[in-house]
């Protein structure tokens, strides 16, 4: 129990500095991409956006398509 009412009285400050150091700690560890690993990455993701969006786009006209012709049939 005494172990438990140490943890518990640690100073607020020392809680934050110490999750700061952490933090920058970890930071420094991170391996940040290049400028060229980047714009090629975003081309990457833009490219698969413009293809499923389109992908969509032509998926809703089809249904859309049948929709209309199962209602014309209807009426």
């Amino acid at each position: 129990m005494a172990v438990a009412k140490e943890k518990e009285q640690e100073p607020q400050e020392n809680v934050v500095a110490r999750t700061i150091r952490e933090t920058r700690s970890e930071l420094r560890k991170v391996v940040w991409p290049t400028r060229e690993e980047t714009t090629r990455l975003t081309v990457v993701v833009i490219a698969i956006s413009v293809v499923i969006g389109l992908i969509l786009f032509v998926g809703d006209s089809v249904f859309l398509y049948l929709y209309t012709q199962l209602v014309s049939l209807l009426r």
